[in-house]
């Protein structure tokens, strides 16, 4: 069977779904490979290199040509018109944000899995697309702080005088949160972290960040739940404080499939002082930060807001070779002796299946 790599159609997408380095796996694995010409060149692997690594390089989109096309942004819906009854497609499909290209692959009978529905569970950490993104983004979104922040993040001691270190607050203590507070650290910021859930202290105080303590109850798990908004109101008084002597505020509460919780507000933002920066990760889910706006800068008085969008794409070598490796050893679930026959019954393949046969296997938010 033929495995098909798109060169990223969507705005702004700048990774890319397969590297040589992959391409040479799935060939091992029995599999064909067609790569679209240009497809890695943001992340710095020229056609060159894909042909090397045995595959075969082709102008057009792979869509209607090779049975699987494994992409980072989903097929558009006239790219899913193309591809035929029993195709496979594995990308970051978002079916909330795109019931109408859900409805071609329905229509068309195209078997569609959704990186974003992958099960949390321990079979399935090769594969957690979400996550391996998640850490190409905390570690960004302390490089666009930096960039944007009018002060030093580290100490400096001079003839002059010394110079303090900026104080750094991270809100969510997950993948992209943990990685900016490591970070923080690494540049010599002074850094604090909040998270509703419990585990998340040690993981903070393991990076030497210090875990601001609230009277809220916590959670348990490895992942936080949604909460109501009069939890979400309580927690912005008892966080107010913190984010009022911060330089830089970080925001990475995101819930996959629904609106991102407001975690800061406008006279938060109001309280920091002049030139203070925040950069809010869930800008495209809703936002953390009630003045964000996704790929734009805003200024709330004398602070900065930064809403980030695809932050991912923004570094796209090291970015899509994580992203390639969890696509490759997705696609490895589903194949035996060169063929691709997912077992749908199977907790992990089933749970991020979104098509098949015809039918939505789950239903929509």
């Amino acid at each position: 069977m033929r495995v098909g790599i798109p060169a990223e159609s969507r705005p702004a997408e700048r990774r890319v779904a397969g590297l040589p380095e992959t391409v040479t796996t799935l060939i091992g694995a029995g599999l064909a490979v067609d790569v679209q010409a240009g497809a890695g060149a943001h992340a710095h692997a020229p056609d060159a290199a894909y042909r090397a690594a045995g595959a075969n390089t082709t102008p057009d989109h792979p869509a209607g040509r090779t049975e699987v096309v494994i992409s980072v942004q989903p097929p558009t819906p006239a790219e899913a018109a193309r591809l035929r009854e029993g195709d496979i497609t594995i990308s970051f499909l978002q079916p909330n944000l795109e019931r109408e290209l859900v409805e071609v692959l329905r229509d068309r009978g195209v078997t569609s899995f959704s990186l974003d529905l992958l099960p949390r569970v321990t079979r399935a950490q090769a594969a957690d697309a979400l996550s391996s993104q998640a850490l190409v983004a905390g570690y960004r979104a302390v490089v666009e702080a930096v960039h944007r922040l009018p002060k030093f993040l580290p100490m400096f001691t001079t003839a002059a005088g010394t110079v303090p270190p900026a104080k750094v607050l991270v809100l969510g203590a997950g993948v992209a949160g943990l990685q900016a507070i490591a970070t923080a650290r690494r540049l010599g910021a002074v850094v604090e972290a909040y998270d509703v859930r419990a585990a998340a202290k040690e993981e903070v105080r393991s990076l030497g960040a210090k875990f601001v303590e609230l009277d809220l109850e916590t959670q348990d798990g490895v992942y936080a739940q949604a909460q109501s908004e009069t939890f979400l109101e309580r927690q912005r008084e008892l966080i107010a404080e913190r984010v009022a002597a911060s330089d830089v505020v970080i925001t990475t509460a995101a819930v996959p499939g629904r609106t991102a919780p407001v975690l800061v507000t406008a006279d938060m933002l109001k309280a920091m002082a002049p030139g203070s920066v925040v950069v809010d990760l869930a800008a495209e889910s809703g936002g953390n930060v009630t003045a964000s706006v996704a790929g734009e800068d805003t200024w709330v008085g004398d602070v900065l807001v930064h809403g980030a969008r695809n932050m991912p794409s923004s570094m796209p070598a090291h970015a899509s070779k994580l992203y390639a490796r969890n696509v490759a050893n997705l696609l490895l679930m589903m194949t035996s002796d060169g063929e691709v026959r997912p077992d749908l019954d199977d907790e992990v393949l089933g749970g991020c299946c979104l098509t098949h046969a015809g039918e939505l296997r789950r239903e929509l938010p």
